[in-house]
């Protein structure tokens, strides 16, 4: 199973970005997805989470702000992200429950994007 972020680079104050990740391999099914991030010497910290596809949990700094959305099909979440400040500037880290057959156990797992780097600054 992989997860494979796309879409960071630079923007200006005021701009959008969206965020894309998706996970492939042999999955059974993908529960909660959802994108972390990690600004130059701080901790990981959660942006936003989505549960299939209507459940959403943003941290506060970004509500408002950034929307998290899901295509269970293509098991790929993204994360549009408007009004950008150089606050949000991090690499950017998508994650998943995500469910596989492992020999003859059904085992779910935490997986994590390469992560990508969003960097907002004028």
């Amino acid at each position: 199973v992989q997860l494979q972020a796309y879409g960071g680079g630079l923007e200006q104050p005021g701009g959008s970005l969206r965020l894309s990740c998706a996970a492939s391999g042999s999955i059974l099914g993908i529960n909660a997805m959802g994108w972390y991030r990690q600004a130059p010497g701080k901790q990981r910290e959660l942006v936003a989470t989505i549960i299939r596809d209507s459940s959403t949990n943003y941290a506060d700094s970004v509500k408002g702000r950034f929307t998290i959305s899901r295509d269970m099909a293509k098991n790929t979440v993204y994360l549009q992200m408007n009004s950008l400040n150089p606050e949000d500037t991090a690499v950017y880290y998508c994650n998943a429950q995500i469910t596989t057959l492992q020999g003859v156990r059904v085992m779910t797992n935490d997986y994590w994007g390469q992560g990508t780097l969003v960097t907002v600054s004028s």
